[in-house]
């Protein structure tokens, strides 16, 4: 890891969300001829019979579309880190061939890891009236209710919106460098708190031999670059273990600085997802949370998402503070699982 730095950092991906909220610089809509590559794929695709997760780019096949999403994903990597791709026309797919058009789609940005110790590759975002923080063993995507500000454990996490709540429910980002920046002009000591090591949650999902939690900074510099890892209900619940240390009360006043700036209107961004959106996030530079929502009482109409965590090449050099976790989905990934599309059965696929 380099040296310590904290001084403002001058990059594209420091936006604040009042000063694009109103632009189109991060959405990006389909047209007519690259709806029709993806109906083209999808047939591709489906006339070789491959399934999830056994499925590449190169069964996936696109033409001009397939140069745009290079130059999408330049911008969620190099970028502003965020993107949505809107205009795919829901109502035309089943829910089937939905999961088969955003893994392919996903599958020409990078590789699928798995999301849970069950091995889920392409995951469910629904409410399973579950509670995570009552049960060590839920996630907050399982739930209706508001979720902090927070990455993942990829290099990009993607959203497809397949049916959206009755009310609420918006998606939320916020710029994780702009945070940094604003801390780094007001209080430089808080970055050197949360470029200091946390200890992280595993909630139950540890392997054999393996500690229940792990430790990451928040703030990581490597190679010149600032990557991210924050997910402070994975840090509040680690301290349920003795041998983890009490948080401090300078860590807690910095914890509290991050979630107090994610939510400034004038740094964060909300959107409300459309059915059939896509929504694509560098987990190293934007945090992204959820509003809390009212579902629909049919089963059929209920929120429902599907979540793609991917690695992709550009990040093929990550901090060694990372790669603890990242065992941890390339152990998951080692056994795969097909996903299920059954409602029935969704709770018994989402529970870890």
């Amino acid at each position: 890891m380099d040296g310590m730095r904290i001084e403002p950092v001058v990059t594209r991906a420091a936006w604040r969300g009042a000063d694009i909220q109103n632009g189109d610089e991060w959405i990006y809509r389909l047209g007519a001829e690259e709806i029709a590559e993806i109906d083209a794929a999808l047939a591709h695709l489906k006339s070789t019979g491959r399934q999830i997760p056994e499925i590449g780019k190169e069964h996936f096949p696109l033409k001009r579309f397939a140069r745009t999403l290079r130059l999408l994903q330049t911008e969620i990597e190099n970028g502003l880190g965020i993107m949505l791709v809107r205009g795919l026309p829901r109502e035309r797919y089943t829910v089937e061939e939905m999961g088969l058009i955003y893994w392919g789609i996903g599958a020409h940005f990078g590789r699928a890891v798995a999301q849970n110790a069950q091995g889920d590759v392409l995951g469910h975002v629904r409410d399973m009236g579950r509670d995570q923080y009552k049960d060590m063993h839920a996630r907050g995507y399982q739930t209706a209710s508001r979720l902090p500000f927070h990455n993942d454990s990829c290099d990009i996490v993607g959203l497809c919106c397949l049916e959206t709540a009755r009310s609420g429910g918006l998606s939320a980002v916020a710029s994780s460098v702009a945070v940094y920046n604003e801390l780094a002009s007001t209080r430089p000591d808080l970055v050197q708190v949360l470029s200091e090591p946390f200890y992280a949650d595993r909630r139950g999902e540890e392997s054999p031999g393996q500690k229940p939690y792990y430790v990451t900074p928040t703030f990581i510099w490597h190679r010149g670059r600032m990557f991210n890892r924050y997910n402070r209900t994975f840090i509040n619940s680690a301290q349920r273990f003795n041998e983890v240390p009490r948080l401090s009360a300078l860590q807690v006043e910095a914890l509290d600085s991050i979630d107090r700036l994610c939510n400034d209107p004038v740094l964060r961004l909300d959107m409300k997802l459309e059915r059939g959106d896509m929504q694509f996030v560098n987990n190293y530079v934007v945090l992204h949370s959820r509003t809390a929502y009212e579902d629909h009482a049919d089963e059929a109409r209920k929120r429902h998402l599907l979540r793609l965590w991917l690695r992709t090449p550009a990040f093929a050099d990550y901090p060694a503070a990372l790669r603890d976790r990242y065992e941890d989905m390339d152990k998951w990934r080692a056994s795969p699982r097909p996903p299920s599309y059954h409602f029935v059965g969704m709770a018994e696929v989402t529970t870890h």
